[in-house]
């Protein structure tokens, strides 16, 4: 037809398994730090409610511990038991209702667990008494130097995390939700055992390639494995540790194309975490290189995340062929409804909730 012209790609459909978003927008899990014994608060279902009312296709909750000992901070969203699946099954459902897909990102955060909040500092608690606790680790080597050595875990504790991981992936399916992502980013756990700057050990889970990523496939394969087949598998990971001699992008194409074959959908790129004292060339879309590489490379497709902030930006990042989907965080702090006002930017009829659409469409 003359005239016509393809809609934005950043508001076309994606279609992953027996999932499909309506959009290319998602809200990366952002920790909130506001939970209580990892249970969710009336704060989780505001703060996730209003991002799915506002246009996203796709909604994640915080990284949400699959042990006590895994939380950052005692105020982290925990799955470690049924209890917890009762309580975020109606988060999902109002995200779900809202419109967007509700996901949920696993993690354990190994040496970088029993934390303040950010905003208390972000100390580690060393103190029992304190609410702290003993952390995990591939090896004896702290986040920061001044912290505690955090414990080995022996081939047992390995096996733990696994099954810990792999029940809290049962429970998420029967709290409702649609995606799980497995975290092996950031420097917490799965992060730790991949990167040579903090995995020294000599047995099957160090050394080689082959064993710093064997812990992380052998996860996803098992979560896989647990999950209906119609069910999208996530993994995060960080495409470089921006250290010389640390993980990095030769070796995060590598194992993405090891994760698609183990059964993961969507590799979601970000960077960094693993050491506090790397240089990272923060700027806008300073992550989407990566997101691109892992693409091409490792024939997966990708979310591409990092300063993400305009409509054009992100649809430029889709019509490169950089990514799939992408994903904002702080910038979905500062405008819960960016998916609307991206549509009115991009020329787009926004998908007003039913409630709202009514009032604002009337002239």
């Amino acid at each position: 037809m003359a005239g016509h012209s393809s809609p934005p790609i950043l508001f076309t459909p994606f279609t992953v398994r027996g999932v499909t978003l309506k959009n290319r927008i998602g809200v990366s899990p952002m920790c909130q730090y506001s939970s209580t014994d990892g249970l969710p608060t009336p704060w989780h279902m505001a703060h996730l409610g209003s991002r799915a009312a506002g246009g996203a296709g796709l909604v994640f909750v915080e990284a949400t511990a699959v042990a006590p000992e895994g939380r950052i901070s005692p105020g982290d969203m925990g799955l470690w038991s049924d209890a917890h699946a009762r309580a975020l099954a109606p988060v999902a459902e109002a995200v779900r209702l809202l419109g967007a897909v509700p996901a949920i990102q696993l993690a354990h955060a190994g040496r970088k667990a029993s934390c303040l909040p950010p905003w208390a500092g972000g100390a580690r608690i060393a103190d029992p008494g304190a609410g702290g606790w003993t952390v995990q680790a591939p090896c004896p080597l702290p986040f920061n130097e001044s912290d505690p050595l955090p414990a080995p875990l022996d081939l047992s504790g390995i096996a733990a995390v696994k099954r810990a991981f792999v029940d809290a992936a049962r429970r998420a399916v029967d709290a409702g939700f649609e995606i799980i992502e497995l975290h092996a980013a950031h420097g917490y756990l799965m992060h730790q055992f991949l990167s040579p700057l903090s995995n020294v050990r000599a047995d099957a889970y160090g050394g080689s390639l082959e064993n710093r990523m064997r812990l992380a496939l052998e996860t996803a394969r098992a979560i896989r494995e647990a999950i209906p087949d119609s069910m999208p598998l996530f993994t995060r990971v960080s495409a470089t540790d921006w250290v010389e001699n640390g993980w990095d992008l030769e070796q995060t194409v590598v194992l993405s194309g090891k994760l698609r074959e183990a059964g993961v959908d969507v590799v979601d790129v970000s960077t960094g975490g693993l050491v506090p004292y790397a240089k990272i060339p923060v700027g806008p879309g300073f992550q989407v290189p990566f997101a691109r590489a892992v693409r091409e490379r490792a024939g997966v497709p990708t979310c591409a995340v990092g300063l993400i902030t305009e409509a054009a930006q992100a649809e430029e990042v889709l019509a490169s062929d950089a990514a799939d989907i992408v994903l904002l965080g702080r910038e979905m702090l500062r405008e819960p409804y960016w998916a609307i006002k991206a549509a009115q930017a991009l020329g787009v009829e926004p998908d007003w909730p039913v409630q709202y659409g009514y009032a604002v469409k009337r002239r």
